[in-house]
């Protein structure tokens, strides 16, 4: 009876809104790094739910045809995704004033 309520709210997982709540807080960065040999790297960081992040990676990768990892709480994408991947973000459901381009 417990896996029908959620651990954080109590509430039962189909009234449960903590996953929404998260996203409202959360301040993404986007960043995109040069590395060896001319190769770009998009870095989405600062979401805190390892979890979400998983998920997160995965559709990222799945909607933009790169390859890409998570590592320590930061997805890395193969190849300069900035403005698309904060599109994604905002179809996901991310504030548009909470993500940070540079």
């Amino acid at each position: 009876m417990a896996a029908n309520f959620c651990m954080i709210c109590g509430q039962p997982k189909e009234l449960c809104i903590c996953g929404e709540i998260a996203k409202e807080t959360e301040k993404i960065k986007i960043r995109v790094n040069y590395r060896r040999f001319g190769k770009t790297v998009t870095t989405v960081s600062g979401l805190d739910d390892l979890k979400r992040l998983q998920e997160l990676e995965k559709i990222l990768k799945r909607k933009l045809a790169c390859g890409g990892t998570l590592k320590e709480k930061v997805i890395e994408l193969q190849g300069d995704h900035k403005e698309k991947a904060k599109e994604i973000l905002l179809k996901e459901g991310y504030k548009d004033e909470l993500i940070d381009i540079d």
